[in-house]
């Protein structure tokens, strides 16, 4: 991921992924699968579009009611036995988690999915300073084992092939040179991760939803991985963004009814495992982390963008996201959300997020929670000029398109001009090094005619008649 003081183009890191027209193929592919099952799902619910509305509703009230709803939830988690710790930053998370694990010398760590932790950079914190984590989910492990970050927050290996999982598990723990089935290899992951499990002197895990009513939270797997890593050792670290929390217990059936029918196009998450204070014996420590969400919570236009619930549909929708790849975005949350959401961390690092965006409006007729994620996308790309971050090659095309728009009698000339070349010109001058857009696309052929001259004929004909 670039630095504070880096910058990067989405479309070049696009580029080097598409150049590889196999992988971006199946890619596209497998991510429009789980779209497609994410539809079915949300047609066989009659009450489908009224979970949406309740659940936009909910986390609109708890962006509006944050800090009491925090001071709630400390209170009660309290009241069950959990310590409760607020980080400002990353860094201030990080540290919190590593004095507590080596307040209990801890030297190994099992970790469940968790985007927050890949936001703050845990794992390389924590290992810098001699703690071992090892990620348990298995596309998780599977990434970390290649030293690169997820690429699609539900589905982190997405852009990994099963011959590729086999060569890099036949490197690193000994399977069948050559072996690519996937029966296999899972059972082979899960003999090497349940040796994790029984060493890890820790369990950390993500939330995905907080109770500020109970003091509670929820985890939900579809391995089981979350559950195994916090039940054999005492020690258990929730980590989660503040943006997690939900009102009332009651609201948990509404959201948990959306996320996987919207995530993965089941009825339900395998294991959705509900903590309520430590296990008997044992020390939980919950760490809600800020670093950036309340200035995001200060913006009208932006605030909205934290009621996602990390479940991923809008990536699985977004012609882009699907055709360039979770890596060419270069941040924690990748995709339609993504390019909301780093950008406000950090707009001009980032600025190039908002424009890797056709502005279909498919991410908004997906999102679960109502997100108008098009909307803000539109917005962006206006604050990103405002603050000066575009190039100057941007600059200098988007004032050359506002010198025609801005003027009909250019704007026709340049429509036949444009017809003409398009219907008359060899391929060759249009579809070459200079024109980086036809390299992955095809324009349909000119029209005849433009919509004005069309338009005019029409009603002279009926002037007639």
């Amino acid at each position: 991921m670039p630095t504070a003081t880096e910058k990067f183009n989405h479309a070049d890191d696009a580029t080097a992924f598409v150049a590889n027209h196999a992988r971006a193929k199946w890619h596209d592919q497998a991510l429009w699968f789980v779209r497609q099952k994410r539809d079915r799902m949300a047609n066989s619910l009659p009450e489908w579009e009224a979970l949406r509305e309740t659940a936009s509703s909910i986390k609109a009230y708890t962006i509006a009611h944050l800090a009491e709803l925090l001071e709630q939830f400390e209170r009660q988690a309290t009241k069950l036995g959990a310590h409760v710790h607020f980080a400002k930053d990353a860094a201030e998370h990080n540290e919190i988690v590593l004095g507590i694990l080596q307040q209990h010398g801890v030297k190994k760590a099992a970790k469940s999915k968790s985007m927050l932790t890949e936001e703050c950079h845990l794992n390389p914190f924590l290992n810098r300073h001699g703690i071992d984590v090892v990620d348990t989910d298995l596309g998780e492990w599977i990434v970390q084992l290649r030293n690169e970050p997820p690429s699609h927050i539900v589905l982190p290996a997405i852009h990994i092939k099963r011959e590729e999982v086999g060569e890099l598990f036949h490197e690193k723990i000994g399977t069948e040179k050559g072996a690519s089935d996937p029966t296999y290899l899972a059972r082979a992951a899960r003999r090497k991760l349940r040796e994790t499990f029984m060493e890890a002197e820790a369990g950390i895990t993500g939330v995905n939803f907080a109770v500020a009513e109970t003091g509670g939270f929820v985890v939900c797997t579809n391995e089981g991985n979350a559950d195994l890593g916090v039940s054999l050792p005492k020690l258990h670290i929730a980590c989660l963004g503040i943006e997690k929390l939900i009102p009332q217990a009651k609201h948990l059936a509404v959201f948990l009814r959306l996320l996987a029918r919207s995530a993965t196009g089941q009825p339900i998450t395998t294991y959705s495992s509900h903590f309520h204070g430590p296990r008997p014996g044992g020390e939980l420590h919950i760490v809600l982390v800020d670093n950036g969400r309340t200035d995001i919570l200060r913006s009208d236009e932006f605030r909205r963008s934290l009621n996602c619930i990390r479940c991923g549909a809008c990536m699985n929708t977004c012609p882009v996201y699907r055709r360039s790849g979770g890596h060419s975005y270069q941040s924690t949350i990748p995709g339609p959300i993504g390019s909301i959401l780093a950008p406000s961390r950090d707009a001009e690092t980032y600025y190039s997020l908002p424009y890797a965006c056709s502005l279909c409006g498919s991410c908004d007729d997906v999102c679960p929670v109502k997100i108008d994620i098009h909307h803000q996308l539109l917005t962006w790309r206006r604050e990103i000029a405002v603050r000066g971050y575009l190039p100057w090659s941007k600059r200098l095309s988007m004032r050359m398109m506002s010198l025609v728009l801005r003027r009909p009698w250019l704007y026709r000339l340049a429509g036949s001009l444009g017809r003409f070349a398009l219907r008359w010109s060899p391929r060759f001058m249009i579809y070459n090094g200079l024109n980086a857009w036809g390299k992955q696309r095809e324009l349909p052929l000119a029209p005849k005619q433009s919509f004005r001259a069309l338009y005019r004929q029409r009603q002279a004909k009926n002037g007639k008649s």
